[in-house]
């Protein structure tokens, strides 16, 4: 089969990832997927195979980021990947009557959500600009924006792989490279299935799937939506700290026990 574009999306079990897998299955379209479960990743796999787009899958742990480095690479190595997007997300807020997370739970969050996505950008923004093109996109979160005391290392994980996704960028325009971070809100996911509690301006996933690659394939630098959390951010932005603090240490969610690291 003659490949017009590869696309490698983590995440792809569930949520966000297998949404996008989804919208760019086409043929010519090669989908490279992967997740934690592989069961969810082969039922992924056949939607967008029914499209008339090849996918193979890999059922894989991001907290081993040697592991995910290396099939990255081999994955480039057979099919020169032209997309990237890192939609693997791991969200937790800390338990009833703790204080803080654990830190077994910070330590994992660092890994999915910051340290290897940084190094398989890091990998991958090399070698396409080597080849003078490609489009990398990193699910960050409208967390980042806010000091949220529920979700301490939620919100700084996030925050921190929003200034690589932006500092990346700079690096990166010169080569004809596009990194792209998705700061979404509220979405229909597993993720927030999980969460009892308000859930402003949920957004369906195939909504948010549509926006996400509208702004991947124009090049965006960054996308926050709803737009209602572009005020939110801009509002604690004015707001003394420890006004801020206070409002939001009243934030009362409650969270089921995670079954599956996936897609935001």
């Amino acid at each position: 089969m003659t490949h017009r574009h590869h696309i490698l999306i983590t995440g792809a079990s569930s949520g966000i990832g297998a949404a996008l897998a989804e919208y760019y299955a086409r043929p010519g379209v090669h989908l490279t997927l992967w997740g934690r479960s592989e069961e969810r990743l082969e039922k992924t796999a056949s939607v967008v195979r029914t499209k008339g787009a090849s996918a193979d899958i890999l059922s894989i742990d991001l907290t081993k980021a040697d592991d995910a480095l290396k099939s990255l690479i081999e994955a480039d190595d057979q099919i020169p990947v032209d997309i990237l997007i890192l939609s693997a997300g791991m969200a937790d807020i800390r338990p009833h009557n703790a204080l803080a997370e654990s830190a077994e739970t910070a330590l994992r969050m660092s890994m999915v959500n910051f340290a290897t996505p940084v190094a398989m950008s890091t990998e991958m923004a090399n070698r396409m600009a080597a080849r003078r093109r490609g489009r990398i996109a990193m699910m960050g979160s409208v967390a980042s924006f806010h000091d949220l005391p529920l979700a301490t290392v939620y919100s700084g994980s996030k925050a921190g792989l929003g200034r690589f996704s932006t500092a990346l960028q700079a690096a990166m325009t010169p080569y004809n490279v596009r990194v792209c971070l998705i700061a979404p809100g509220f979405i229909d996911t597993p993720m927030s299935q999980r969460l009892d509690g308000e859930q402003a301006f949920l957004v369906p996933v195939d909504k948010a799937a549509r926006k996400i690659a509208r702004s991947i394939n124009q090049g965006r630098g960054v996308l926050v939506f709803p737009w209602v959390f572009q005020l939110t951010r801009l509002l604690e932005m004015v707001l003394p700290r420890p006004i801020a603090h206070r409002i939001l240490r009243k934030l009362d969610v409650m969270q089921h026990p995670e079954n599956e690291t996936g897609g935001n």
